[in-house]
């Protein structure tokens, strides 16, 4: 489930942890996208994993569009419409996970990497972590709205038209971020959430990221009879007897035997 950059290793409590290794910054060029995409759609498949660490080699998440790739399109014969696709399809494999993704901050994510990052489940920041839309200083536009997913009105517009980097103890006072940690603590953070997240129903936290992902856009009418949907669909799954006993019996569930 690895490739040239972008690294993925499951530990024995199924935490998946995905590394971008395209030194020096991990700037996000056809590689990434497509090593991104990649091992999302394996993870999906796996049934070893249950959830995801997404995290950046190095000082920074992501820093972005690789201006230099950038400079070499010509944006002749559906050259853009392609990059663009491919970009989309990144961040879709991303946000489309059959897993939660927890997006560890180990410093910058700005332009495409705040996509990156926006396209996770959770975000867990460093104090080094950042989110920032620069592509105003170097001809570029994008991310916008990925922002609004994370920013009021006010501060994504403010991000968009000056490329000001939010840091990450901001982050987790907007809400933004569950934590904000030392560096050298960034991992161990990232791994308690990930752990309790994957002591849980497998197929419960399925069914919940899928419904979380429909309602999103949706009104509260459709959005809760969506999510009752999926509550008679998990009742009828062994999981979901399985706690039940174990919370009548007082004792942690076994999913590995259901």
């Amino acid at each position: 489930m690895s490739s040239d950059c972008v690294t993925c290793e499951v530990d024995e409590h199924g935490v998946a942890l995905v590394t971008m290794n395209q030194p020096p910054v991990n700037a996000m060029n056809r590689g990434l996208r497509d090593g991104l995409i990649e091992v999302f759609d394996a993870l999906t498949d796996n049934p070893k994993a249950r959830v995801a660490i997404l995290t950046g080699a190095g000082k920074i998440f992501c820093a972005g569009a690789d201006i230099k790739e950038r400079q070499t399109r010509t944006g002749a014969d559906g050259e853009s419409w392609t990059h663009n696709r491919g970009a989309r399809a990144c961040f879709y494999a991303i946000m489309e996970c059959g897993k939660p993704v927890i997006a560890a901050l180990n410093g910058p994510a700005l332009g495409a990497g705040l996509a990156v990052a926006a396209s996770c489940d959770m975000i867990v920041t460093s104090e080094r972590g950042s989110l920032g839309l620069p592509e105003i200083d170097v001809g570029l536009l994008g991310g916008g709205r990925h922002a609004m997913r994370l920013f009021g009105h006010s501060r994504t517009r403010r991000m968009m038209f000056t490329g000001m980097r939010v840091g990450g103890e901001e982050l987790y006072r907007l809400g933004v971020a569950e934590a904000c940690v030392a560096p050298e603590q960034l991992m161990e953070e990232s791994m308690a959430l990930a752990r309790n997240i994957a002591a849980k129903s497998p197929e419960a936290i399925r069914l919940a990221k899928h419904a979380l992902n429909a309602i999103e856009e949706m009104g509260l009418r459709d959005g809760y009879r969506f999510e009752q949907n999926m509550t008679v669909a998990l009742s009828g799954h062994p999981h979901s007897a399985e706690a039940m006993r174990a919370f009548l019996e007082k004792r942690p569930a076994n999913y590995d035997n259901d």
